[in-house]
């Protein structure tokens, strides 16, 4: 009679996240690739038509968040568990099409923000201006954006322009924008927010994180949490479950919720 062995039972929870994560991230990457060849070769961008290509702007933008949230997932393993080259690749892929990062480089500059959570010593963080959105963002940007990504772009920019002949407004409305535009969006919702230092109303003081990881999270409901960065406003749950993809977040988020109005346990 065949039995089911331990080791069974611990990977088929693994393997049905690494199922979910894996057709959730192809149907993300399959919908930015669909996009993008079309706004770019396909798409003609003319003034009557410049409204459908602002609503393909804002869709590409949320789509290119999606991209750096699989490579997140992919960093700490939770794309699909157990398959360690896997999430490489397939990380490592995306970080590259996303603005040319290198894999190595991000892995390790991720690690050491949860390692430093929200203080010295944090790639994520200012701690010069912990509480100021556009110098920190500056700081962001220059932390991560460097030669490397200006010279990826630089070269997609042009391939388009001079090899496929896509107006330069276009490739600009289409592709420039939604990038840049990304990046504000994962540092507002997915570091900013998260980790900025607020004064208490009234003291005058500094407001108290709730532990070490220096992280809170948003009171958004599921559909608002998914549209603003793919539940990272969640982000203290991130941070207390760092294998948990991003799709099981709101769970975590309820649990904690959950576990707070139920108070202390009895003793």
């Amino acid at each position: 009679m065949a039995t089911v062995s331990d080791t069974d039972r611990v990977s088929a929870p693994a393997n049905r996240q690494a199922a979910i994560g894996l057709t959730l991230a192809a149907l993300i990457v399959a919908a930015w690739a669909a996009l993008h060849v079309y706004s770019m070769l396909v798409f003609e961008l003319t003034w009557t038509n410049l409204p459908a290509a602002l609503f393909m702007a804002a869709v590409q933008c949320w789509l290119f968040v999606g991209l750096f949230i699989i490579a997140h997932d992919a960093i700490h393993g939770s794309l699909a568990p157990g398959f360690g080259r896997l999430n490489g690749a397939i990380g490592g892929a995306l970080l590259l099409l996303y603005a040319g990062f290198g894999w190595r480089r991000m892995r390790a500059a991720h690690f050491d923000h949860h390692k430093h959570s929200g203080k010295v010593g944090d790639p994520d963080f200012d701690e010069n201006n912990p509480g100021h959105m556009g110098r920190w963002y500056t700081t962001f940007l220059k932390r991560y954006f460097g030669w490397r990504s200006a010279l990826y772009v630089w070269l997609v920019t042009m391939a388009y322009w001079l090899l496929f002949e896509v107006p330069m407004v276009q490739i600009m409305l289409l592709y420039g924008l939604p990038a840049i535009a990304s990046s504000l969006q994962l540092f507002y919702f997915g570091t900013f927010r998260p980790h900025r230092h607020e004064v208490s109303s009234g003291d005058g003081r500094e407001a108290a994180f709730a532990d070490r990881h220096n992280a809170r999270s948003e009171s958004f409901g599921t559909l608002a949490s998914l549209a603003s960065c793919y539940h990272f406003g969640y982000h203290h749950e991130h941070h207390l479950h760092p294998s948990t993809p991003w799709w099981a977040l709101p769970l975590k988020r309820r649990e904690t919720t959950d576990a707070k109005l139920a108070g202390p346990p009895a003793q």
